[in-house]
């Protein structure tokens, strides 16, 4: 960064000036470039962009009215509610009205590209439902130096945009294939020659199921008896927990039924098949309790080894056939006691537990692993494209 730093010095000596938004950037409203059809295939040749995360919502066979976006006149699009952005050098369509389109004004001194690495460092409360360009992004000032030093900024962030690219495709790759090593090491942990051997037997004989009722978020309390209601097991746990998130009263707990150390809560309800019977091990000391759309299932297995089993590809198939519903898909706890599984000895069964649990750990923890590499990696991009955009400012006393 000392080339920056020199040009600074020689250039901008009293610091950087600043200026509006709006003297620099024009815009467009999509009206002429909005998608008539909502059939997409990817067989047609015209992207139909958002700005949100999604970004590509598919393909139209619509040719007319595309936004003549390429390499040399790139365009940045703006939602208009989120402030989301994305950067966009191909022809293209848009779904949604709600959305800019961003270009340097005639003979403004800035680069396109140096906006676009600056307006990724804007926050902006977003909770209002409102336009955002025009009402408020568009009337932020941003420093200004010089278009050498905002090349010289450019070609370093471009830079470390394409090694952090680069090297984020080859962690999320190896984490892909970690996902599909442990896919196969999970089907194969509850079906194979050896452990066949143990015969198969329903579910039922390893211990039994208890359907929870009851429970509503309206009865979360600050302290009191831990307790997981199933909505979370959808969305905040993986395959095993020692803690909890909520809590309710004593007096409520008393009755709703318990959960004690090594059972399983499992799921019976959910919008879609996959998430029905989706087990939780708890694996904390005490004893916690649950409610209505989940079952415990109080066994004689080591508590790692079931909660993978109800992963596997021999529970999983099974267990579709006996899901019932079709806007919301439910089944019953009897039902789930009726697969038919392997189940080796104790110590069998904790080695194969503490296998797929390391296993795990490695793909999902976000605080280790892979994922956490692929976030220390976008993490250094905005570490340094910080650094590079906060600059003195013009002393104009």
């Amino acid at each position: 960064m000392s080339k920056i730093d020199d040009l600074l010095a020689k250039m901008c000596p009293g610091g950087v000036t600043r200026c509006l938004i709006s003297d620099l950037i024009d815009y467009e409203q999509p009206t002429k470039y909005l998608v008539r059809t909502k059939e997409y295939d990817d067989k047609y040749s015209t992207p139909v962009l958002t700005a949100g995360q999604t970004f590509l919502l598919g393909y139209t066979n619509e040719v007319h009215g595309k936004y003549p976006a390429t390499k040399s006149s790139p365009v940045i699009i703006f939602d208009d509610f989120t402030t989301a952005t994305k950067w966009v050098d191909f022809e293209f369509k848009v779904k949604s009205s709600a959305m800019k389109m961003l270009t340097v004004k005639k003979n403004a001194p800035i680069s396109l590209r140096y906006f676009w690495h600056l307006i990724n460092t804007i926050s902006m409360d977003t909770s209002e439902h409102t336009r955002y360009w025009i009402s408020k992004f568009s009337t932020l000032e941003i420093p200004l130096p010089p278009l050498e030093i905002q090349k010289e900024i450019v070609a370093i962030l471009d830079k470390f945009t394409e090694l952090e690219a680069e090297l984020e495709a080859e962690l999320e790759a190896e984490l892909e294939a970690r996902k599909k090593q442990f896919a196969y090491l999970l089907d194969f942990s509850f079906d194979n020659d050896q452990i066949r051997k143990s015969g198969a037997k329903p579910l039922s004989s390893f211990g039994e199921f208890d359907r929870g009722n009851g429970l509503q978020k309206t009865d979360f309390s600050e302290s009191g008896t831990g307790c997981i209601h199933y909505g979370q097991i959808y969305t905040k746990f993986g395959s095993y927990t020692d803690t909890v998130l909520t809590y309710v009263s004593n007096n409520l707990a008393s009755k709703l039924k318990r959960v004690k150390p090594g059972n399983l809560v499992v799921t019976t309800t959910s919008e879609n098949i996959e998430d029905v019977c989706k087990s939780v091990a708890w694996l904390g000391n005490q004893d916690i309790v649950i409610g209505g759309h989940s079952c415990i299932y109080r066994h004689s297995m080591d508590p790692l080894f079931a909660t993978y089993l109800f992963r596997s590809r021999l529970f999983q198939d099974q267990k579709n056939s006996f899901v019932q519903g079709t806007k919301v898909k439910d089944i019953k706890p009897i039902q789930i006691g009726k697969i038919l599984v392997y189940v080796p000895d104790l110590d069998s069964q904790v080695a194969i537990g503490k296998m797929l649990q390391d296993f795990d750990k490695l793909i999902m923890d976000i605080n280790s692993g892979l994922p956490a590499e692929i976030k220390a990696r976008r993490q250094q991009y905005e570490y340094y494209r910080n650094k590079l955009l906060i600059f003195k400012e013009l002393d104009v006393a």
